[in-house]
């Protein structure tokens, strides 16, 4: 089936309208990215939360590159030819970013890589062993590609120790042709399922809605999944990056998400977060199983997150995102409805 390109998805209901500012988290953040030339999921994907994650000090970074060698129908992420080989800097960098920025919980994930013998395999293993030698309090969530064609690619990744391990199925099996060309609906459970056999700590997966599946073919997916062993599955609303991408079916509205979520818990999952701007790292660190995850300080000295607590209580007004920048960096087309009213700051991260 061919992918429809040039069609423009219908204008976004009013749940899914987002206040877009930034605060001196966000800023600090995003200046350590460029000083350390890193690549973040949050910018290529044009996250509509990066606003509030970054403000949150929470960062996915995007190892490998920012070229991706898979053209996912749904996907903002360039796709192309990589440049050769991996930046051996990478994982340090990565690493000095985290520990500057205080994250006590840090989501990689990568570009396909299907250039490498190895899929990137061994260069996850070398980011999450950076982590752990610079900052060993901080819990690591890995977010792989499916290593199409790789010969056992989680010995390196496993033996890294990474705290959660996660692959996305993105949609229904019938969707693949037009959403993963190129990439085995089975294929991803079956990498799922090896990840639970040999004893990942926490095993996660992530699924779209709005591309156009029915509730039958959702339900039959989250079954499928849940018998791979899977602990934790997030799910959200799919969102049209551009108009050369798949247009949206469909916005599913809140309440069927609260359905959705309580299937989902019903059919034997841990943890189901599910929303319209849920996505796979979206308050991640509630996904890290009991207890949660390890309090890292921030650079003035006090937990992640209690800084921001505390100018929320004094009231500190965030800085309104000019609309020339908001296409580039939040996905959002240049149509759509944007609310500019002032409200309150982002929830601080929630301490366990």
């Amino acid at each position: 089936m061919k992918q429809p390109v040039g069609e423009l998805s219908p204008r976004k209901p009013k749940w899914l309208r987002i206040r877009l500012r930034t605060t001196p988290e966000f800023q600090e953040v995003r200046r350590s990215m460029r000083e350390l030339s890193l690549n973040t999921v949050c910018e290529e994907a044009r996250c509509p939360n990066i606003f509030e994650c970054w403000s949150e000090r929470t960062a996915t970074f995007m190892i490998l590159g920012d070229i991706c060698t898979r053209r996912c129908g749904f996907c903002a992420v360039t796709s192309g030819r990589p440049n050769p080989g991996v930046d051996a800097d990478e994982p340090r960098h990565l690493a000095e970013a985290v520990a500057k920025l205080g994250i006590g919980h840090a989501v990689i994930t990568s570009v396909d890589r299907d250039d490498l013998p190895d899929g990137g395999a061994s260069h996850f293993a070398a980011v999450i062993r950076a982590l752990r030698e610079r900052v060993p309090e901080c819990a690591v969530e890995i977010l792989t590609p499916d290593f199409k064609g790789v010969d056992d690619p989680l010995t390196p990744i496993l033996a890294a120790r990474p705290d959660i391990f996660s692959h996305n199925v993105e949609t229904v099996p019938r969707l693949y042709r037009t959403a993963r060309p190129g990439s085995s609906y089975r294929a991803s459970l079956a990498l799922l399922a090896e990840a639970v056999r040999r004893g990942a700590p926490r095993v996660k997966t992530g699924v779209m809605v709005g591309l156009g599946e029915s509730r039958e073919e959702l339900a039959a997916t989250l079954r499928d999944i849940r018998d791979t062993g899977t602990a934790v599955l997030t799910i959200g609303q799919y969102l049209q990056p551009t108009t050369e991408h798949l247009p949206v079916a469909r916005y599913v509205p809140p309440a069927e998400f609260d359905e959705i979520r309580s299937e989902g818990l019903a059919l034997g999952f841990d943890h189901v977060e599910a929303g319209p701007l849920v996505r796979s790292s979206y308050h991640a660190r509630d996904h890290y199983g009991p207890g949660g995850p390890p309090v890292a300080q921030t650079p003035d000295g006090v937990a992640g997150g209690s800084r921001l607590a505390a100018e929320a209580e004094l009231g500190q007004a965030a800085e309104t995102v000019p609309f020339s920048v908001i296409p580039a960096q939040a996905g959002i087309q240049s149509g759509d409805r944007i609310e500019r009213r002032p409200g309150p700051r982002p929830s601080p991260v929630r301490q366990t």
